[in-house]
């Protein structure tokens, strides 16, 4: 452990204990790939962090990464949960790798990060896959339930991120990609995030199975931009029958085709997907031109969309009460 890090947990114990109580501090360890840390890769402070024992219930994980380009594969078990990747600034904070699926027997085998232990958190922390076009190639695949990111960028071209299961919420984020970019079946909202097309296709692809679960993907208060795309770009297509997305006060530049989303190659899906916007602004919102498929929400329909309600779960979860960076 390094001497800052080690030094930060001594002041907050001894804090804490003048106060007459002492949590159980969280385990912090630091990553850093010139070899002046705990660990030089990501993967290794996974493995190893915990290797004294397993987390309390009121613990995490925090792997302090430093700036650097991490080029690896890293994966996040179901007997890791409450691991919490912080960086310091996502332009200098890089995991990367270049797996396509055609290459590596699949999309779901393609992942740059795959995260599948409860509660993770990522922060300050950009996640590419950086093989290109001609293939799937996920940057990031989520089976994380009670996951939140924040400041943190997903660079890739298909398939960049794969909100897979579970409740997931992204703030302050950059997301780019040009066909079905955001994809997968997971309770998924995005907030304040740029959500960046790198040429024609579709932004989302989401895969909700059956009309009563309350998977869907929601986008509050984003912005839609776009390079090389002309007016090309769908916000999304109905990857299964019940596909839900919403979007919530967005900004649409012009690369938005008029008729908004595509109904995969006349799946009949128009009957049974679900996609909503309201108070859609910019020369991509042109409204009245959307496929009659599609609704139009009032104020009363927002409210259920909303992060601490659509996220909250039988358990209460409320991620705008979290303090990530």
């Amino acid at each position: 452990m390094s001497i800052s890090v080690r030094s930060s947990i001594l002041l907050t114990l001894a804090i804490t204990s003048a106060l007459g109580a002492v949590p159980i501090a969280d385990v912090q360890v630091v990553v850093a790939s010139d070899g002046k840390g705990d660990f030089q890769t990501v993967q290794s402070a996974v493995d190893h962090a915990l290797d004294r024992g397993p987390l309390r219930r009121e613990q995490r994980l925090v792997i302090h990464i430093r700036p650097g380009t991490y080029r690896e594969r890293v994966t996040i078990p179901q007997d890791r949960p409450r691991v919490t990747l912080l960086g310091t600034d996502s332009a200098t904070t890089v995991i990367t790798f270049n797996a396509g699926a055609k290459d590596v027997g699949g999309t779901f085998f393609s992942s740059t990060v795959d995260v599948e232990g409860a509660e993770f958190e990522a922060a300050n922390i950009t996640f590419e896959n950086s093989y290109g076009t001609g293939t799937q190639a996920v940057a990031i695949s989520i089976h994380s339930d009670r996951a939140a990111l924040r400041k943190c960028r997903f660079l890739g071209w298909q398939d960049t991120v794969y909100a897979a299961s579970g409740r997931q919420y992204f703030r302050d984020c950059f997301i780019e990609g040009h066909v079905d970019f955001i994809f997968g079946n997971a309770t998924a909202a995005f907030e304040n995030c740029e959500i960046h097309s790198r040429g024609p296709g579709y932004i989302t692809a989401q895969s909700r199975l059956t009309p009563d679960t309350t998977t869907g993907f929601v986008f509050l208060h984003c912005r839609l931009t776009a390079e090389h795309t002309d007016e090309a770009v769908y916000l999304g297509r109905p990857w299964r029958d019940y596909s839900r997305v919403v979007f919530l006060d967005c900004e649409l530049g012009e690369h938005i085709l008029p008729e908004g989303w595509s109904d995969w190659n006349n799946t009949g899906r128009t009957k049974t997907a679900w996609y909503g916007e309201h108070g859609s602004r910019g020369p991509g919102a042109k409204l009245s031109d959307r496929v009659p498929w599609a609704h139009q929400l009032s104020e009363a329909q927002i409210s259920q969309f909303q992060p601490d309600v659509f996220l909250r779960g039988i358990d209460g979860w409320q991620p705008s009460k979290l303090s990530l960076p």
